[in-house]
């Protein structure tokens, strides 16, 4: 894990990758809660038996937005700025999702430092996001996420 001070000190990463996340296997139960969080209850999320007659491999697959949502879980392994008083999502500028997710697969993200914005009382830090999914040659998104972090 990158440890820095302050959001300050992230100006010398700018155009480096600052880390990768651990593994996360996502499972049937993850991808039943955020149905039932985000009232997405298309079938190939939450119905196994017919993912097993209708799906490739048989898997139900999380949602993408699911697959997004975790982004923010898995950053936390990567980078920690300790003297900072809030951090907040400010948004997404392009999101693609490649490759789907199927159950049990296990995922990790990797992070670039791609701009670095100071304003007021802080810094606007805008990142690229690769979300691999282990085995698989493409990734299961790439999408360019800003953060603001408030000192």
């Amino acid at each position: 894990m990158l440890e820095v001070e302050f959001p300050s000190d992230m100006k010398q990463y700018v155009g480096q990758k600052v880390g990768s996340s651990d593994w996360l296997t996502v499972d049937q139960k993850r991808i039943d809660d955020f149905a039932a969080v985000s009232g997405d209850h298309n079938w190939i999320h939450i119905d196994r038996e017919r993912a097993k007659q209708q799906m490739p491999d048989g898997k139900t697959i999380a949602h993408g937005m699911l697959t997004l949502s975790l982004v923010t879980y898995l950053a936390s392994q990567i980078v920690r700025i300790k003297q900072r008083s809030r951090g907040v999502n400010y948004g997404q500028n392009k999101v693609r999702f490649v490759s789907p997710v199927q159950c049990g697969a296990r995922i990790r993200l990797h992070r670039t430092l791609e701009k670095y914005d100071e304003i007021e009382g802080g810094a606007r830090l805008t990142y690229s996001n690769i979300v691999e999914i282990e085995g698989v040659a493409k990734p299961a998104l790439v999408a360019e996420t800003l953060t603001v972090v408030y000192q």
